[in-house]
């Protein structure tokens, strides 16, 4: 017995958003089914006008949409009741303890005050902040910033949680719980996630598909894993002794290659690439302290697709805003 087509939570078709003479999103087509979407795309590619498009908070300059059945030009309220958002920018009142920050978020969204603050208490516990609930915004670590945003988003259940960079500025322990907590949202919570993220790692870890923004177009729309598989086979390499000279002598015999300093990644030609490696190095006189079949990410697949597009990135660091390159 086949299984039943999953149905789509986001739609849009020809969706266009222009602000002034600036065109933001360009004739974009979306079927999001639900699971959890990575939304990823250089700077001002469009990723947050999307968001606020779906949401209502802006309205669009031509085009259709809908989410979870409800247009988006029509049927903004219902959406935002159906969706949690959490934000990039800071949205709490420093002032507020974090219990009343979730109640009041709840009671925005149309929630009484005592369903409200019970699901307070429910969903500060969910994101690790039981212990913090009566502690004033003000006096919070990034971390807990983060996670009460959190909070706030999920304090109504929502269907459909969109994250936009849910770990900037954490350190590693509250990013893995952050992760985590988003994992379990999908997989034990049966909620559809879209997470907008610098960091590949943190959206491969939560994600399974990917949509990626380029000037306000939609230039990939795929399941992770395919997009791995697409990518070119390569063997890693460790060097020492004269990375350059080896950069050189690999090119020189017709192997495309990488380098990341001591790191070369050649390109898997057929079964000799590996031998033609090693004579190569001996021609450069240059000790190889590692090899290995290196297996792609989803950081090489983005760099890889936008050196395609003529955008020459480096890392995803090169994404990063004045923002985001703030302290913690």
């Amino acid at each position: 017995m086949s299984e039943e087509p999953q149905a789509s939570i986001i739609t849009t078709k020809a969706l266009s958003k222009m602000y002034g003479p600036h065109l933001a999103l360009e004739n974009i087509n979306l079927n999001i089914n639900a699971g959890s979407i990575g939304i990823l795309g250089p700077n001002g590619a469009g990723k947050s006008t999307l968001f606020k498009c779906l949401l209502g908070l802006i309205g669009t300059t031509s085009g259709e949409g809908s989410v979870l059945g409800y247009d988006i030009r029509t049927e903004a309220d219902t959406i935002r009741s159906r969706i949690g958002y959490m934000p990039e920018y800071n949205s709490l009142d420093p002032a507020l303890f974090a219990v009343d920050q979730v109640r009041y978020a709840g009671e925005l969204l149309g929630m009484n005050s005592s369903t409200a603050m019970q699901r307070s208490h429910e969903v500060l516990e969910y994101v690790g902040l039981k212990d913090q609930r009566y502690r004033k915004i003000e006096t919070f670590s990034t971390g807990m910033l983060q996670a009460t945003k959190l909070a706030c988003a999920l304090v109504h259940d929502p269907d459909i949680l969109i994250c936009d960079e849910p770990t900037n500025g954490l350190d590693q322990r509250a990013r893995s719980f952050m992760l985590k907590t988003l994992q379990r949202t999908v997989k034990e919570g049966n909620r559809s996630v879209l997470m907008s993220s610098h960091v590949m790692d943190d959206v491969q870890a939560v994600c399974d598909s990917i949509v990626m923004i380029h000037k306000g177009q939609i230039v990939v729309h795929s399941n992770i894993d395919e997009l791995v598989n697409q990518v070119d086979r390569e063997i890693e390499i460790m060097v020492w002794g004269g990375a350059s000279r080896m950069e050189d002598e690999l090119t020189s015999i017709g192997l495309e290659a990488r380098r990341l300093g001591r790191i070369i990644r050649v390109k898997v030609v057929d079964e000799k690439t590996s031998q033609q490696i090693l004579t190569a190095a001996v021609k450069a006189e240059v000790q190889v302290r590692q090899m290995k079949e290196y297996e792609p990410d989803l950081e090489d697949i983005f760099l890889l697709i936008m050196e395609r597009l003529g955008t020459h990135i480096k890392g995803s660091s090169e994404l990063m805003t004045p923002e985001h390159t703030g302290g913690a």
